[in-house]
């Protein structure tokens, strides 16, 4: 059951910043999702470091230069205000304790609108290997779960056929393109949403689902002919 604090409609800050359950995958690792800790500004800045190229592609920017860079402790500072305030949900993806990527769920309303809008990136090591979509289900499922929201969407790029395939092994609804959406990397672009309310069947249980898709043995063929 989801409680509320005030007439908003918005959980408590301690639900919100509830740990997101991990998640063991099929060959023993371990995925998690939790909060950015000043204490992993190492890792955090070699891991962009090394990415710095494969996410400046796809990464939204500023059509005006920013007047200041935040420094990590900022960035870290930043993102537990916003978490406090029930505006975002800053979580990191860790594999086997390792920083691997960002899961954020932003842009949130409560009230009678209860929907945020999911942003995701692994680093280029593990890329293709499932992290994202799992990481993506993990919080879909404590979004509408723990949360008690209504809608999540996901808006992408209809030239990242990677992030794409997220999306499409989740089974979310093509809702089409938005013009010009969001700047990247020096230009407008065009996007394709994707979403979920919980009155989509795809919407429940999510890591529950994809993991017995994953787990699924494959169908052999076994009639001659094309395929």
């Amino acid at each position: 059951m989801v409680t509320t604090d005030d007439r908003g409609g918005r959980p408590p800050v301690s639900g919100l910043l509830t740990a997101v359950p991990s998640v063991a995958r099929a060959d023993g690792s371990v995925v998690r999702l939790r909060m950015l800790r000043a204490r992993d500004r190492r890792e955090w800045e070699a891991l962009r470091s090394v990415n710095a190229r494969w996410l400046s592609e796809w990464e939204a920017t500023s059509p005006e230069p920013a007047p200041f860079r935040l420094s990590f402790r900022q960035l870290v500072r930043w993102f537990d205000k916003e978490a406090q305030g029930r505006r975002m949900l800053p979580f990191v993806i860790t594999l086997d304790g390792v920083l691997v990527g960002q899961m954020h769920l932003f842009g949130i309303t409560w009230g009678s609108t209860r929907s945020g809008a999911a942003g995701y990136w692994v680093s280029r090591s593990v890329a293709g290997q499932g992290i994202a979509p799992l990481a993506l289900a993990m919080l879909c499922d404590h979004a509408f779960g723990s949360l008690g929201m209504h809608r999540i969407e996901v808006n992408i790029r209809p030239d990242n056929d990677a992030s794409l395939r997220v999306v499409a092994k989740l089974g979310m609804r093509d809702e089409g393109i938005r013009a010009k959406y969001l700047h990247i990397n020096g230009a407008w672009h065009d996007h394709r949403t994707f979403a979920l309310t919980t009155e989509d069947p795809q919407a429940q249980a999510m890591v529950s689902r994809l993991t017995q898709q994953q787990h699924a043995p494959e169908r052999r063929h076994t009639e001659a002919g094309p395929r």
